[in-house]
């Protein structure tokens, strides 16, 4: 490919190129690109004439600094076969047909001994668009008869519910939520992901709405709203289900709506009734005047919507509680106005797009277990895993039980292959290394789930090195198994045609983008109703009360043990996309405590030294920098003061140094997310505290269920 290939608009000596972005993030950002002899220099949001509406005309700093993750000493250039011990990361070049053979003499001698299942593809891709994923890989694995992965990693247990409940509908577009008298943002940060939602909360506020943050943590967003909300983590569902009982006690709910278009009434009311107030102040450790606060602003505004996020679902009780909160505005009568309702994934607004490889009926293997699967043969039935193919994943740095997950990665009888952009930590595991291009690199169509909009991305520079693309790779394996039938697609147009039709294709080549037949803000229960055979809100459907034990909405208390007091929760950052571009960050990722916390394990000064610190700081009047110097001082915010810390629990340990952060709710520390090896002291990361038990619903990822404590270290 050359740079004419790419069709660009000159300015200057440098090309300009529009296309979008297709990171894990609701927003899915119009780009303009400049590149420089094939190579990326600039990435900017793209001008208001080919941007979608949501962009407002900047983009994250990860994207405008990827240059860094294309173009860096981590990149992938050539295949590669490992030379030293698993772990290492030792590889020596070799050829992609010489790649290529390998994987499949591989893949054919376990099927011929152990049968088809002992081969099992391993990814994610929340990255990925819609021609990247399951699409050609799919033919490869499905065809092949391999073990069949659950995704359950993130959204699972919300996807559960949020069909379960109302079927594919879409949300409210985020667009509209500047109308709204009051928006509610549960258990999502937009400061981290999802960034342009935030100044549409300040303009709302600007025009008189009120907003309301509910987090453990204080987040930047939860600075800048009238009410948070700070529950224990696994908690969220006892909020939800109080509001639900007073609602319905106090006569508030909107009984003629839910005569007309829900089922289930009276059994969520039932559920919700042992849940006062006071009961849920007890549990979630949130005070009743809050919750009594909460419940009022709710109740009394119109339009009100709910950002639903998925850190309400990450623990035993996620599913139910994600169910209890998208049923909120069916009991409170919030629909039928436009900024009215509920958010959660928009990509409901497109339907009937994708394609779809038949399941050959094999075993399915929950990404959860993958540790449990690679180290005891008992933990599945069926053969052992011979072959693991790893893409579009960095299982070593983002699945629960990470030293269970190190175990069997380091098995010199498993033959390991990772296609990925960059070493990670689990490529360096692998028996084989494959070179992949990024989305800047590569044909892909990139569908929205926060913004309405649907994406035709064309490769805008050069791919490093000798990095191909899914569809390509997977083509030729395909090829080489034997496995592809006449009527397949094949090129990037076929499979454009095979995964839009025809007529969204057509749409795409005339526009670069598309917006869904409805309208890209709809109105629920205007434009949009439950996709379900009634049309109805199933507020306590069957499927899930049977698949949750004792039944959805039922509370599953804390095992309680005082041997590890403290709930660790791993939310996104701004810096990373899961593990993506962890590999950027400089330095170490101290531990984030609560200075009381901190003060009882002589971690941090005492209460009566902080007042005294604060005394000081405000001793320093105007002088805003020698206040906050002084403030920075004592929570361990500069340089050498942070204390080396062991965080541990039953699963594993990470070392590092703490930093004091008042802005959490006692009794809860955080280690990001994605968080490499090499920004710890031990090379592990919250993952190595992380139950592998699955949620209520959906069977998905408890990571906030881990409970640890923390222990000085000496300097």
């Amino acid at each position: 490919m050359t740079t004419a290939d790419l069709a660009p608009a000159s300015v200057g000596d440098t090309a300009v190129h529009h296309t979008a972005c297709t990171l894990d993030c609701p927003d899915s950002c119009s780009l303009e690109v400049e590149v420089e002899h094939g190579r990326v220099a600039k990435v900017r949001a793209a001008p208001p004439e080919v941007a979608h509406p949501l962009v407002g005309g900047f983009i994250c700093s990860k994207v405008g600094r990827i240059s860094r993750h294309l173009y860096g000493e981590d990149r992938l250039l050539h295949p590669a076969a490992r030379t030293g011990a698993k772990g290492d990361g030792d590889f020596r070049r070799i050829s992609w047909s010489d790649a290529l053979d390998l994987i499949v003499e591989r893949m054919v001698e376990a099927k011929t001994t152990f049968g088809g299942e002992s081969v099992l593809p391993l990814s994610y891709g929340g990255s990925n668009g819609l021609l990247t994923q399951d699409t050609a890989d799919a033919i490869v694995f499905r065809r092949f008869g391999a073990s069949q992965l659950a995704r359950t990693v993130c959204a699972a247990p919300s996807t559960a519910a949020a069909l379960g409940l109302y079927g594919k509908m879409a949300g409210v577009a985020l667009e509209d939520y500047e109308y709204a008298q009051l928006a509610i943002v549960w258990g999502a940060n937009p400061s981290s992901t999802g960034i342009h939602l935030v100044p549409i909360l300040r303009a709302a506020r600007a025009r008189g709405g009120r907003l309301v943050v509910v987090d453990p943590r204080r987040t930047p967003l939860a600075k800048q709203a009238d009410l948070h909300v700070q529950p224990r983590p696994g908690t969220d569902l006892c909020l939800a289900l109080a509001l639900h009982r007073e609602l319905f006690r106090r006569e508030d709910a909107d009984l003629e709506f839910l005569a007309e278009h829900a089922t289930g009434v009276d059994e969520l009311r039932r559920r919700a009734e042992p849940w006062t107030f006071e009961r849920a102040a007890d549990v979630t450790g949130i005070p009743e005047q809050d919750i009594v606060r909460f419940y009022d602003l709710y109740r009394e505004s119109s339009p009100a919507v709910i950002r639903c996020g998925w850190g309400v679902e990450r623990n035993r009780n996620g599913g139910s509680a994600v169910a209890a909160i998208l049923a909120l505005p069916a009991v409170a009568g919030k629909f039928k106005v436009r900024a009215g309702g509920y958010t959660m994934s928009n990509s409901a607004a497109f339907r009937n797009v994708g394609w779809r490889e038949p399941s050959p009926g094999t075993r399915i293997v929950n990404m959860n277990h993958v540790g449990r699967v690679l180290t005891d043969a008992d933990a599945i039935q069926g053969p052992p895993i011979q072959v693991l193919f790893v893409y579009n994943a960095n299982p070593l740095a983002t699945l629960p039980n990470q030293e269970l997950v190190r175990r069997g990665l380091a098995r010199e009888d498993l033959f390991t292959v990772v296609f990925d952009q960059v070493l990670t930590d689990t490529a360096r595991y692998a028996d084989l290394v494959l070179p992949a291009t990024t989305f800047l690199e590569h044909d892909d169509l990139a569908m929205g789930y926060g913004a309405m909009v649907l994406h035709d991305t064309k490769p805008v520079a050069r791919p490093v090195g000798e990095a191909r693309s899914n569809l390509r790779v997977f083509g030729e394996l395909a090829a080489r198994l034997g496995l592809p039938r006449d009527d397949d697609p094949r090129t990037e147009a076929e499979w454009r045609r095979a995964v839009l039709g025809r007529r969204r294709q057509r749409r795409l080549a005339d526009e670069g983008l598309v917006l869904p037949e409805t309208g890209r803000r709809p109105i629920q229960f205007v434009d949009v109703f439950p996709h379900a055979a009634d049309g109805k809100v199933h507020l306590c459907p069957p499927s899930l009360d049977a698949e949750s034990a004792r039944g959805i909405y039922a509370f599953h208390p804390e095992r309680g043990s005082e041997k590890y007091p403290l709930a660790l929760i791993s939310p996104s950052v701004p810096q990373t996309v899961s593990s993506t571009f962890g590999q950027l960050r400089r330095g170490h990722i101290p531990l984030e405590m609560h200075p009381d916390d901190a003060a009882a394990r002589n971690l941090g000064p005492s209460a009566a030294e902080r007042g005294e610190a604060s005394s000081k700081a405000e001793g320093h009047g105007e002088d805003g920098m020698g206040r906050n110097t002084e403030l920075a001082r004592v929570f361990g915010a500069l340089g050498g003061d942070k204390p080396r810390v062991r965080v541990f629990n039953e699963y594993g340990e990470v070392r590092c140094r703490v930093r004091l952060n008042p802005d959490l709710k006692p009794g809860v520390v955080l280690l990001p997310k994605g968080v490499w090896a090499r920004s710890t002291e031990s090379g592990t990361n919250a993952c190595a505290l992380a139950p592998d038990t699955l949620t209520d619903l959906g069977a998905g990822a408890c990571f906030n269920d881990a409970r640890v404590e923390v222990e000085a270290l000496p300097d």
